[in-house]
């Protein structure tokens, strides 16, 4: 069974987003697993790829996308995964499995600043109703998406009728994997790893802050010198530290001394950070939505995104003597569902039957 893997959603400034990491993650594992090929659009995505055969075509962004297998049909695939739905599939002699990963862009509909005018106006067009993803999903031989929770907003919407399987997100490892709960952290430290976007709701984080006064809310990502401005207007009394970007080692020293991960996002696709966070013994307190409580378990603490008191009161939850040590053991246990080689297992065993699948109905 040859396997090309459509690698060409990761990054190529060198930095990670959510589909980027996703390639990345599953891929390597998966080529642990069998012989993969990888297909890129630009050989500076190769830096944050395994070392595994690959091979250059057009972008996705291309206007060219929907003819894309024609070129893809020339290396011989039997079988394509590819971590999105919108790959082009005109004319393929191989069996494709493509991905969803969530269906937020329904409910919040500003697209990707990265993106060309033009691209920008078809992905608006494009969630104005249900029927243009039926029929890329219908496309495919089979579907995969990251959570059950999308998975059941998929049959609510009778968005294919193909089969769905769960391939998890997980988190990159990085630094030593904890084993063993650790002691309580002695300063407060709450942190938030994600975007600057109103649906994540950062503004009630940072409220939050400013009625605890214990506590530092650490901000990783990078942020636009308005949003720091109006962030720090917000609540002249939080203790708010910046980080504007950080690499994955400083990411890592401060998720290990922190009290909390935490996100009062109001929405999302997986949540990586919160799995981010646990994966170190650090707990997570987070908004009360169905992803989180999937992925957070009965690991996590959660609030209501609606209610700064909320938030407080759940931070606030983990001084009570031993909580914090209870719930930075769950959460290990919590983590160890998700990661890169279990779902590339899961991967692996749906591209096998579908291949089979393809050669059975060739007979």
């Amino acid at each position: 069974m040859k396997i090309v893997f459509d690698c060409r959603y990761v990054r190529a400034d060198g930095r990670h987003d959510g589909i980027s990491r996703y390639s990345a993650g599953i891929v390597a594992a998966l080529g642990r697993l069998h012989e993969v090929t990888m297909l890129v659009s630009d050989e500076r995505q190769l830096a944050l790829l395994p070392d595994l055969p690959w091979v250059r075509t057009s972008a996705p962004t291309s206007p060219l996308e929907p003819l894309v297998a024609l070129r893809v049909n020339r290396l011989g695939p039997d079988i394509v995964f590819s971590p999105m739905q919108t790959m082009g599939s005109f004319g393929r002699r191989y069996r494709l499995v493509l991905t969803l990963h969530d269906l937020i862009y329904y409910r919040h509909r500003t697209p990707p600043a990265q993106f060309a005018w033009w691209l920008r106006l078809l992905w608006r067009v494009y969630h104005l109703a249900w029927w243009p993803q039926r029929v890329l999903l219908d496309r495919a031989d089979a579907v995969v998406t990251v959570s059950e929770t999308t998975k059941s907003l998929m049959t609510e919407h009778r968005l294919t009728r193909r089969p769905v399987t769960v391939v998890y997100n997980a988190a990159d490892a990085t630094g030593t994997v904890s084993t063993a709960p650790r002691p309580r952290p002695e300063q407060g430290v709450l942190v938030y790893m994600g975007a600057f976007i109103a649906y994540k709701n950062v503004e009630a984080l940072v409220r939050a802050a400013a009625r605890l006064p214990g506590y530092e809310l650490h901000l990783m990502s990078r942020i636009a010198p308005a949003d720091r401005r109006r962030l720090e207007a917000l609540a002249p009394d939080a203790r708010l530290v910046f980080h504007d970007g950080v690499s994955d080692e400083e990411y890592d020293a401060v998720l290990r001394r922190a009290t909390a991960i935490v996100t009062a996002s109001l929405d999302e696709g997986f949540g990586i950070p919160v799995i981010e966070g646990m994966r170190v013994g650090t707990p997570a307190v987070i908004s009360d939505i169905p992803i989180f409580r999937e992925i957070g378990g009965e690991a996590a603490v959660y609030f209501d995104p609606t209610d700064d008191a909320s938030i407080v009161d759940a931070v606030r939850s983990l001084e009570t003597p031993g909580e914090w040590e209870r719930r930075s053991a769950l959460s290990l246990e919590q983590a160890d569902r998700f990661s890169w080689d279990r779902s590339a297992e899961v991967l692996l065993e749906l591209l096998r039957d579908v291949h089979n699948s393809g050669q059975r109905a060739g007979a």
